[in-house]
């Protein structure tokens, strides 16, 4: 989560952290559509206050998410081969899109939404993902035909599988997916 992005009383930043903590567990408890009016009775505080902090629901879901997204961008596992570590990301990828339901879809949406506030995190993220797609294309273990697009729509069938099916290992999943994207 990130830091209050001017410099605030002490009250205010402590009901800034407060919005964000309670966001936060009610976004993983009852999904991103959560009202915030249901964050705000949580936080204690006024609507006008979280308002103030965050003037748009987008505004409290790139506060809270952002971290997470930003991490996305900047994973690489080092597995040893280039599938290996696509499959690694993926496994990654759904682990933490599954720890809010409905971030999964938050994503793609973003994504398609150069308005949106998520929009340069989730890009971002996709290029990652891109890159890696390029490198196992490369190594001649991933078909060429598989679009980033078709990767990241399979990550999120993924996500929401495992989101609506607790339980389901999702890195065999993820295995499943990539080997069906292997060249034979």
């Amino acid at each position: 989560m990130t830091d209050p992005p001017r410099p605030m009383r002490a009250d205010a930043r402590r009901n800034y952290q407060l919005i964000l903590t309670e966001a936060a567990a009610a976004f993983a408890e009852r999904g991103l559509d959560t009202s915030l009016e249901d964050i705000a009775r949580r936080a204690s505080i006024s609507i006008g206050t979280l308002y103030r902090h965050f003037p748009t629901r987008h505004a409290l879901l790139d506060a809270v998410l952002g971290d997470r997204l930003r991490q996305l961008a900047t994973a690489r596992p080092q597995h040893g081969d280039a599938d290996g570590t696509l499959t690694d990301w993926l496994g990654h990828f759904v682990a933490e899109a599954t720890a809010y339901r409905g971030l999964a879809e938050t994503v793609l949406a973003a994504l398609a939404d150069p308005d949106s506030r998520l929009h340069a995190s989730c890009l971002a993220m996709h290029d990652t993902a891109a890159h890696l797609l390029r490198d196992a294309q490369q190594h001649g273990t991933i078909r060429s035909d598989v679009h980033i697009d078709d990767l990241l729509l399979l990550a999120t069938a993924l996500a929401w599988s495992a989101e609506h099916r607790p339980g389901q290992p999702a890195d065999r999943l993820s295995n499943l997916l990539v080997d069906g994207l292997r060249r034979r």
